[in-house]
């Protein structure tokens, strides 16, 4: 309740006849001078953490030397300075304190929340009278709601069956959920289910987008009928980021690196604002959800899960798409590596000259890595050190099946499914952005994301493809500059197989026909769609849909 009752305090002193003293219904006000520390005892030391006061002959903004802003200041969650051997914590840097002298900074404070008058009352406090009283007036209630807009809305779960058909080699998806993971994963699902079955999808939100964009792919997954399939969130930080006594925080050391805009977090979180386009899916995180589905499913849940679904003997297929923190953990806390048959790995950077450069863009110093191996290289080492049967297929292959011209041109021509529409309207919108502005300059990054499921999908005839063996290993040392680099190394006991080359036009045209076959096809082309079913009598609309995904695909239950 403390950032509502911060606005009913807000509010109630804007409306007051006397605001410069504070005058409100809900707390008592009172004039202090105060500070945020942003240092810790021992005042006035010089250690090199204080940029305000080291190596300064004048402190910054007129700071007082051997003030509360002069100390050592936090450089980590576990700084051993800030720690006593008992493990309490001593730093106090972003504590708000009261205090004299130039420091301070004389403001209004809420000292105390002012008590219901009635004491007899289970709501002990005024403001939660104040709150209960606003939320139930009538005036600017809410307006948007799924279930009284639409008199036909109901909630609808697609799962396909497959019981006459022979299922193809099994696969877990890990995706980081960059623009490229969502088109590849639009890939893996129109392969057919005889060459290819999608048994789950891994989401590591160590990489480009924010974890609740977990939403967007169940919309993916409700748009082409796959209700079936199950999503695990992987960790949030990276191999021996986190915090090892309370694991929800932890140290963005390299997470830090992806940008918020210019086709980062806030490009990707919205998939470059067509995310909207999708139709809902009943499986995303509501609040309405929530009573029956707590959290998130974990991905160890899920990949756990999965393992007690198979064939005895038989083995998965893993494809990363992002960075390898969900693949390093499976080997090292499931210990099941011996139930993956091959690991396809998309990322890394296998630097030909000192001309031949990585994509870590935002790291100035880091010249020759690739930003997946570079945002959990802890991870990427442990993974290549594994013994798994590994190919990898490196940003110098990407890159040359990254023209935006070409795939673009190959769409215009292919039969615009649903799926095919909007896979070519979020490549337009990349290629638009990378020709209009300069922040967006590495987007043929997303589009040579495409090539491992592409490859995955085991039409290799016509990409005609070069694989080379190579004993790599990865650079893990915390250095920034070099984290994430990937060099040969002939003491390495297993090589892996790295993708060199595929015929470029040949995978145009694979991307570009499977995306217009009509097979294996959209339930629901868009969030249009969806709601022109909630607007229509089912036995207008409903049907007529679903008759048409039973022609155009396989037969399915609705739940």
């Amino acid at each position: 309740m403390w950032d509502s009752f911060m606005a009913g305090v807000a509010v109630s002193i804007m409306c007051s006849s006397d605001p410069n003293n504070g005058e409100n219904e809900f707390a008592e006000m009172e004039y202090m001078n105060i500070t945020v520390i942003t240092s810790n005892k021992p005042y006035g030391i010089s250690d090199g953490s204080n940029p305000f006061f080291d190596n300064l002959e004048v402190p910054k903004f007129k700071l007082k030397k051997d003030g509360v802003h002069s100390g050592h200041v936090q450089t980590g969650l576990r700084d051993p300075f800030c720690f006593v051997e008992n493990g309490i914590g001593m730093c106090k840097d972003g504590y708000t304190m009261e205090v004299t002298g130039p420091d301070a900074v004389q403001v209004l404070v809420a000292t105390k929340a002012k008590p219901n008058p009635d004491i007899g009352s289970k709501l002990d406090r005024q403001f939660f009278l104040s709150f209960l009283d606003v939320l139930s007036r009538p005036q600017h209630t809410g307006r948007f709601n799924l279930s009284t807009e639409f008199p036909y809305y109901r909630e609808v779960l697609y799962k396909p069956d497959f019981k006459n058909k022979k299922l193809g080699k099994p696969v877990v998806f890990d995706m980081d959920m960059s623009a490229g993971d969502f088109v590849s994963l639009f890939y893996l699902l129109k392969v057919p289910v005889e060459v290819l079955n999608l048994k789950a999808i891994l989401v590591t939100p160590t990489g480009w987008a924010n974890a609740a964009t977990i939403d967007i792919i169940y919309d993916l997954l409700h748009m082409m009928g796959r209700d079936d399939i199950p999503v695990g969130l992987g960790d949030v930080f990276a191999m021996n980021q986190s915090d090892n006594v309370f694991p929800g925080v932890g140290d963005c050391k390299y997470a830090k690196s992806v940008p918020h805009g210019s086709g980062g977090f806030l490009d990707s979180d919205t998939l470059y604002g067509l995310a909207r386009d999708l139709p809902r899916s009943p499986r995303r995180y509501t609040a309405e959800n929530a009573v029956n589905l707590p959290r998130q499913p974990l991905a160890l849940e899920i990949w756990t899960s999965i393992l007690k679904t198979m064939d005895p003997g038989s083995k998965i297929n893993i494809l990363t798409n992002g960075p390898l923190t969900g693949l390093a953990n499976i080997i090292t806390k499931t210990k099941t590596a011996s139930l993956i048959q091959d690991a396809y790995i998309v990322g890394g950077h296998i630097s030909q000259s000192r001309h031949d450069k990585g994509n870590v863009f935002t790291i100035s110093s880091n010249k020759y890595a690739e930003f997946n191996m570079f945002l959990d290289p802890l991870a990427a080492k442990t993974v290549f050190e594994s013994g798994l049967n590994i190919t990898l297929i490196p940003l110098g292959t990407q890159r040359k099946v990254s023209q935006f011209p070409e795939i673009l041109e190959k769409l215009k021509l292919t039969r615009m499914t649903p799926e095919a529409q909007f896979v070519e309207r979020l490549l337009f919108k990349l290629y638009t952005l990378q020709q209009s502005h300069h922040r967006y300059h590495h987007m043929e990054t997303f589009m040579g994301e495409i090539i491992g499921a592409i490859f995955m999908g085991g039409d290799h005839h016509n990409l005609k493809p070069t694989i080379e063996e190579m004993p790599i290993k990865v650079i893990a040392e915390g250095d920034e500059s070099m984290d994430g680099q990937i060099l040969i190394d002939n003491k390495q006991e297993k090589s892996v197989k790295v993708l060199k080359n595929v015929d470029t036009m040949a995978y145009y045209h694979l991307f570009a026909d499977l995306m217009g076959d009509q097979n294996q096809s959209a339930v629901l082309g868009s969030y249009d769609e969806q709601r022109k079913m909630w607007s229509t009598p089912p036995n207008e609309m409903y049907c007529e849909s679903a008759l048409s995904f039973c022609e155009n695909r396989v037969n399915f239950s609705c739940i």
